[in-house]
């Protein structure tokens, strides 16, 4: 009979692997939440332009950035899949829609989207923060978009349906981020009330000379246009590609060809 070490069981010491990835991760958590504790975070913008007219701003998309103690901007692909899932995932999402609200309030000029879990739409605190932004004056939701990526949507799918049911007639929108690269079953599409779709970037990225991008993306855009969806091609990062997704029908275009996100607009 073969015998199981604890460590086969699961009980034994890490490897020096496992055990630095576990180390890594401790730390980005305590990074996140001194920075969230003591309000080291900023929002950057990064613009999406009407693919009729490039000097024209759609809208901007709100990127929440956290900072360590000495200033340094903390990427968010470092903590973002490191904390979606837990209460700091949530606190997160809380700040990103307080500074969402906060420059709605003195920019009437603005319109943002912002990131927000499934997750969070059941946190009390966050529809706290929601509810007192959308009480504001100046009918802030009207200019305030949520994007929800296709994994987030369809693992929680009734409990985005029904939340979309009762904001839309706030006036916000929604955006379903990553289109094409999650688990959305397209017969599910007709019950969700997404206003636009994001094209994911994998397939917008070099779509110029990459043939197996072209039929993807053109196969989503088709799709998003059926069930009368704007679409917003994501991950643009030169002329060519621009011009191949708006020749294909994207209402808009995202990406570092129209501008890096920035603190400032």
């Amino acid at each position: 009979m073969v015998q199981t070490s604890h460590a086969d069981q699961g009980h034994g010491p890490l490897d020096p692997f496992q055990a630095a990835m576990a180390s890594r991760d401790a730390d980005v958590l305590t990074l996140v939440r001194d920075a969230l504790a003591v309000g080291r975070t900023r929002m950057a913008f990064q613009p999406i332009v009407l693919s009729m007219d490039r000097t024209s701003v759609a809208f901007h998309e709100g990127l929440i950035r956290v900072l360590d103690d000495t200033g340094r901007v903390i990427p968010a692909a470092l903590f973002m899949p490191v904390i979606e899932d837990t209460d700091l995932g949530r606190e997160v999402d809380c700040v990103t829609l307080a500074h969402a609200f906060e420059l709605l309030g003195t920019r009437d000029d603005l319109r943002i989207s912002i990131n927000v879990s499934a997750r969070s739409l059941a946190d009390g605190k966050w529809r706290d923060t929601l509810k007192t932004g959308l009480a504001a004056k100046g009918n802030l939701g009207d200019r305030l978009i949520f994007e929800i990526s296709e994994t987030s949507a369809m693992q929680l799918h009734e409990v985005v349906i029904r939340f979309m049911a009762e904001m839309q007639p706030q006036g916000v929108a929604f955006a379903l981020d990553g289109f094409g690269s999650g688990m959305t079953a397209f017969r599910h599409l007709k019950d969700f009330f997404f206003d636009l779709v994001k094209v994911d970037k994998s397939f917008v990225r070099n779509i110029a000379r990459i043939p197996d991008n072209q039929v993807i993306a053109e196969a989503l855009i088709m799709v998003a246009q059926q069930f009368e969806m704007f679409v917003v091609a994501d991950g643009v990062e030169s002329e060519d590609d621009a011009k191949f997704v708006v020749e294909m029908g994207a209402d808009c275009l995202q990406g570092y060809h129209f501008g890096v996100p920035k603190f400032t607009i």
